[in-house]
């Protein structure tokens, strides 16, 4: 469909021939969270919207904001402007934002609470999300990659246990642990809703997707393997089932050592590193399979000056020889000052 599109003429956008294995001369560039608030006309329009989730359900708005850090910096990827946490919502659960609390979401505790989650996702819910994908679509510079997303089920089951964040996930783990069999029957609702969500995205003109499992790396290797890697690779499987050649990035934060097995099991396209990573193993143990994301110290982009351009140069120097797409560790910090997000593009670019 969009991939067949891009062959003719305009020819593959460059951050999908990088996760076609490709090298480009200078890395494609994006930044998770890159729409958010250390940007003025983020912070405006946020005011116009009301609270953070009427942002995320307003198409008109949710599409400006998306658009920004295109318009300001030249990215080669606009992201999806939406939340992990729409899943539960669309799941029946009820979710909410207050300003400096973060999210707040019912606690999930038992088998009778993951009877009541809706049998599909609610399309009231995802309806919106996939309007804003159709307008950024549409205004989009067809040379730039448009990027949906979603929480990968073990993050999501994280915040839906335990009602809002916590230090160590500790309750989902816990959870897991005392009654599998049912922690395994929210896992699988989170796993089909998730692969219609992202199947919706790309339906509606997303290039590529990418999971989130923020909290991949409280995981012991063998419940990582269990709630991590597989629950990943049968969204990847069942996304592709419906939209063959789907590209997928994968983002285990945190996993560490883990990531070959995450890379090879998972069949992502790419995989997002964090910036705990040590670059030679990303380099010798990651991207000798598959295109690497990152790995930028979003504090690095903070401090700026030397030490941020010390930190590009390791992080180009380790990994632009090979399929590499620049980007940050996690996403970037709303102190961040715009004159440090542009030092790093001069510097990835020449």
């Amino acid at each position: 469909m969009e991939e067949a599109r891009q062959t003719m003429g305009m020819g593959i956008k460059p951050l999908l021939r990088v996760l076609s294995g490709q090298r480009e001369a200078v890395p494609p560039i994006w930044m998770m969270r890159q729409a958010g608030r250390y940007l003025p006309e983020y912070r405006a329009v946020r005011e116009r919207a009301g609270g953070f989730l009427d942002l995320c359900f307003n198409p008109e708005l949710a599409a400006e904001v998306t658009l920004q850090p295109i318009k300001r910096f030249d990215f080669d990827a606009a992201i999806l402007f939406s939340d992990i946490l729409v899943m539960p919502l669309a799941l029946g659960r009820a979710v909410t934002f207050h300003a400096g609390e973060g999210p707040r979401l019912e606690p999930l505790a038992d088998a009778a609470a993951i009877d009541a989650l809706l049998p599909a996702i609610d399309p009231s819910v995802v309806g919106p999300v996939y309007e804003t994908v159709r307008r950024v679509r549409v205004a989009l510079d067809p040379q730039k990659t448009l990027i949906g997303f979603c929480g990968a089920p073990w993050t999501v089951a994280t915040y839906m246990v335990a009602g809002h964040g916590t230090p160590d996930q500790a309750p989902a783990r816990l959870f897991a642990y005392r009654d599998p069999d049912n922690f395994q029957r929210l896992i699988d609702r989170l796993v089909a809703g998730s692969i219609e969500y992202l199947v919706g995205q790309l339906k509606a003109g997303a290039d590529c997707i990418q999971i989130f499992d923020t909290w991949a790396g409280v995981l012991p290797p063998m419940e990582f393997e269990r709630w991590c890697i597989r629950p990943t690779r049968a969204i990847i499987d069942g996304v592709r089932a419906q939209v063959p050649g789907a590209k997928v990035i994968g983002f285990p934060r945190g996993a560490g050592s883990k990531l070959p097995d995450y890379v090879v099991q998972t069949a992502v396209n790419g995989v997002g590193i964090d910036w705990t990573v040590e670059l030679d193993f990303a380099r010798d143990c990651a991207q000798n399979l598959v295109a690497v994301q990152g790995n930028v110290d979003p504090l690095a982009l903070l401090a700026g000056g030397a030490a941020l351009d010390r930190e590009v140069d390791a992080v180009m120097a380790a990994l632009s020889g090979g399929p590499f797409i620049f980007n940050l560790g996690h996403g970037i910090l709303p102190p961040t000052p715009i004159a440090h997000v542009e030092q790093m593009l001069r510097r990835v670019r020449g």
